[in-house]
């Protein structure tokens, strides 16, 4: 199922960046609107609704840790320049939804923001791939037409991977998605529970590993 049309605030202080985020995002059937300062984006996002808003960190005037805490309830994929951990946990626990480091492809930032539209704009009811299918209002799987017997963890982290399929996840992000920041087990958890669900759903090919960093689930487009 298609992702609707929507509305989006690119802010991003550097004119080529923005411009081209822009053009790619129109391409893809959405509406942008562009900014290049924290403070018109605080501003803009108050007067004017929209479905997601990509931030860089790094602007004049306020900054994007600033202008989060003025957004609460838009989702926001951050942008930034810091690829140190601690500045993405930063973003995270301020309320950021995702985060891409620069330099960044557009094709993946055009699939992260077409996954975190589906999670927000709830516009998906089920997903079906091979002879597995989802049902994202009953919380259930059907492998062969058949009730998969998952635990809700499990469920949980499959419901993740077709949201952002096609993306690699690491597993400390999908801790992050699926038990938490405060969850104090480690990431061998993750392999545990992909294993549980390649056998469960006979998806060993389509959850596929990602060499030294995760996994992605692989679908159609």
């Amino acid at each position: 199922m298609v992702v609707q049309m929507a509305e989006i605030l690119i802010v991003e202080d550097e004119p080529s960046i923005n411009e081209l985020i822009k053009k790619n995002l129109c391409l893809a059937g959405h509406h942008c609107t562009q900014v290049f300062d924290g403070d018109e984006a605080i501003a803009l996002s108050g007067c004017e609704k929209f479905d997601l808003i990509i931030l860089d960190i790094m602007l004049p005037g306020a900054d994007g840790y600033e202008v989060l805490e003025q957004i609460r309830g838009t989702p926001v994929i951050f942008l930034t320049a810091k690829s140190e951990l601690s500045d993405k946990l930063r973003g995270l626990r301020r309320g950021a939804d995702d985060y891409i480091t620069k330099p960044f492809q557009m094709l993946e930032l055009a699939a992260r923001v077409e996954a975190l539209l589906r999670r927000t704009k709830k516009t998906e009811k089920y997903f079906e791939l091979d002879h597995v299918r989802v049902d994202f209002e009953s919380r259930m799987i059907y492998a062969d037409g058949s009730p998969v017997d998952c635990t809700p963890k499990e469920y949980e982290l499959f419901e993740t991977l077709v949201k952002n399929r096609n993306i690699a996840l690491s597993r400390e992000k999908l801790l992050d998605l699926v038990w938490g920041f405060d969850f104090e087990g480690g990431t061998r958890t993750v392999d545990v529970h992909i294993q549980r669900l390649r056998a469960k759903l006979r998806l060993e090919k389509q959850i596929a590993t990602v060499y030294k960093l995760g996994y992605r689930l692989e679908a159609p487009l």
